[in-house]
């Protein structure tokens, strides 16, 4: 009899060992990004370049424990959560709860247990939306239960008030056809200081510094239908990437070389220095050599006085990027959705106004035109 092969689901997510995790800056660098790879072997998985791997990470147990002393509370507690699963408060709290951001009901619940007048009673009307935003600018759980000491919880009461902790989604930076046993992926390492005490990204901390080699990280593939590359292998494609928002163009270059793709591809890549964080700058040279990646546009925007931005290189190339999206070409970006893809996208609107004689609305309709015909793409975050 031949067994049934493991499906590998969200629900059920494959025990990926980590096989390399290697630092992408060099010496001088003011980021910590990270190139990851995992083993396949044995997943089953089936993926395409423009696709994300979910990954399932524990809490840092440093936090663990000052909440717990915090909260007076040994760790050996048990609680259940909303499933009716029942573990001690310590697992729970590395495993199963988000205990950085606190949750609406955290907050309702520190503030009925506040004595006398408290900023957070007020803040939490539905008519202070924004105000509360600003105030919790920075806070953590932590914060609220080192701030008001004489606040109690029982253990049970505490892991009512905890959302699940979610797997968090990054950009496939491979193919399965160049890599054919492993996914990489391209990570910036969170670490920052906010309310006078150092915080971590969750999933970003626990790759970088508590996933020893070879041990297993759970995680799954998620399917992103609006993020692939066209049908079509001669359309052109340009890619606007800075930073980790590289990581699917890494993907896509590596797919139409491994597929002989004859297609015309124009990569923008941005960060801030050349000489420390040029991300993948040989693979990209070797793309370029062998005539897969046709044009290469980088902004670095640390090394000169006035700050250059990918925008900036767009708009340098008005004429040409122009031409190729009257010529069909896809746009793809991928990245900071908060101010890089805004910038991008008012360069965009100034470039197809400028080279084609539009105006403002006119320019517009363009551009809509090109999101309703699916060429203008974006994975942003």
């Amino acid at each position: 009899m031949t067994s049934t092969p493991v499906l590998y689901t969200r629900k059920n997510p494959f025990p990926a060992k980590l096989v390399e995790n290697r630092r992408l800056n060099l010496t001088g660098s003011e980021k910590e990004t990270r190139h990851y790879v995992f083993s396949l072997s044995g997943s089953g998985f089936a993926y395409d370049v423009g696709d994300s791997i979910g990954v399932f990470a524990q809490n840092d147990p440093e936090l663990v424990d000052q909440i717990l002393q915090a909260l007076r509370f040994s760790g050996d507690e048990s609680v259940t959560n909303k499933e009716g699963e029942s573990f001690t408060i310590r697992e729970g709290l590395l495993q199963n709860f988000q205990i950085t951001q606190p949750s609406r009901q955290f907050l309702e619940a520190i503030a009925q247990r506040s004595e006398g007048t408290d900023e957070l009673k007020e803040l939490l009307q539905s008519d202070r939306t924004k105000e509360l935003e600003h105030y919790l600018w920075g806070m953590e759980v932590i914060d609220f239960l080192i701030d008001r000491p004489s606040i109690r919880f029982t253990p049970q009461e505490f892991a009512a008030t905890l959302r699940k902790l979610q797997p968090r989604l990054y950009s496939i930076a491979s193919s399965l056809k160049a890599f054919p046993e492993s996914v990489h992926l391209v990570i910036a390492t969170v670490r920052y200081e906010s309310h006078g005490r150092p915080r971590k990204g969750v999933a970003s901390t626990y790759l970088a510094e508590r996933v020893t080699p070879n041990s297993a990280v759970p995680i799954f593939v998620h399917v992103a239908k609006g993020f692939r590359l066209p049908q079509n292998p001669v359309t052109p494609i340009i890619m606007i990437g800075p930073g980790t928002g590289v990581a699917p163009f890494r993907a896509y270059l590596q797919e139409r070389h491994a597929t002989g793709a004859p297609g015309r591809n124009w990569l923008f890549f941005g960060e801030q220095r050349f000489k420390c964080d040029f991300f993948y700058q040989e693979e990209f040279e070797f793309f370029q050599k062998v005539g897969v990646l046709t044009r290469f546009s980088t902004a670095f925007s640390r090394d000169q006085a006035h700050k250059i931005y990918v925008q900036h290189r767009l708009l340098e190339n008005s004429k040409d990027i122009y031409a190729w999206l009257e010529e069909g070409a896809h746009l793809y970006v991928c990245g900071d959705a908060a101010r890089m893809a805004k910038d991008v996208d008012v360069a965009l609107h100034q470039i197809v106004a400028t080279e084609g004689g539009k105006t403002p609305e006119q320019a517009a309709e363009y551009i809509e035109a090109l999101r309703k015909e699916k060429r203008y793409k974006k994975d942003v975050y």
